[in-house]
């Protein structure tokens, strides 16, 4: 192995390894996967496509190779993976942006020992003027993004409320699962969105012991 190359898809190979080192942990994890990938009351080409989106949040080379892979067998177009990582990356700059709130909090010196509430969410706007340029581009790419179009709502809100629970953006999530019910999703739907999430964060982690693997063992 090359120590310059950090990356390489064989070295993916090596997650079976972790079966021998902890055959019990990761047989359960291999068992959850599976089950949150299954066909539900979603579909198994959507969990994938919020499988992919969701990879791009984590960062997880070796999970958008699987999942786009997953993806083409269910027969998703180019242009549906791209809808969904586009979804991906409003997602990912929005949680980045409403975090905006609780800066404008710090600096304002705002005494109130609640880190997150709703109403703080209305400050958003503020930064209509405080960079209102690059604030309006951004609220055009993030409707763009939120539009029908192959997608539908409904499946495009569903993606957005699983890269949220990623993200981990408490605002976000506020917003779209409103965004969902909106679009009819059901309570079961959208646990099923989450529990994908849940998934693939844990995945990556356990995707990138393979790169553990290699440096323990140099």
């Amino acid at each position: 192995m090359s120590n310059e190359s950090l990356y390489k898809k064989s070295y993916f190979a090596r997650l079976r390894e972790f079966n021998g080192l902890v055959p019990k942990a990761f047989q359960a994890f291999v068992h959850f996967d599976k089950q949150a990938l299954n066909e539900g009351k979603l579909t198994t080409k959507l969990k994938e496509l919020i499988a992919v989106a969701v990879a791009h949040v984590t960062g997880c080379p070796y999970c958008i190779e699987v999942h786009v892979k997953q993806s083409k067998i269910q027969e998703s177009s180019k242009e549906e993976i791209g809808e969904a990582i586009m979804i991906a990356t409003a997602l990912k700059a929005g949680s980045a942006l409403a975090h905006g709130v609780n800066a404008l909090n710090a600096f304002d010196q705002v005494e109130d020992e609640e880190l997150y509430k709703r109403s703080y969410f209305n400050r958003l706007k503020e930064f209509s003027q405080l960079n209102g340029d690059t604030f309006q581009a951004f609220i055009e790419f993030d409707k763009q993004s939120m539009k029908q179009g192959l997608l539908g709502v409904k499946e495009k809100e569903l993606i957005a409320l699983a890269v949220a629970h990623t993200t981990g953006c408490p605002y976000c999530i506020n917003v779209h699962i409103k965004g969902a019910k909106r679009a009819k999703a059901s309570k079961e739907e959208v646990a099923e969105a989450i529990i994908v999430a849940a998934a693939l964060k844990a995945g990556s982690a356990l995707a990138h012991g393979v790169n553990a693997l290699n440096a323990f063992d140099e």
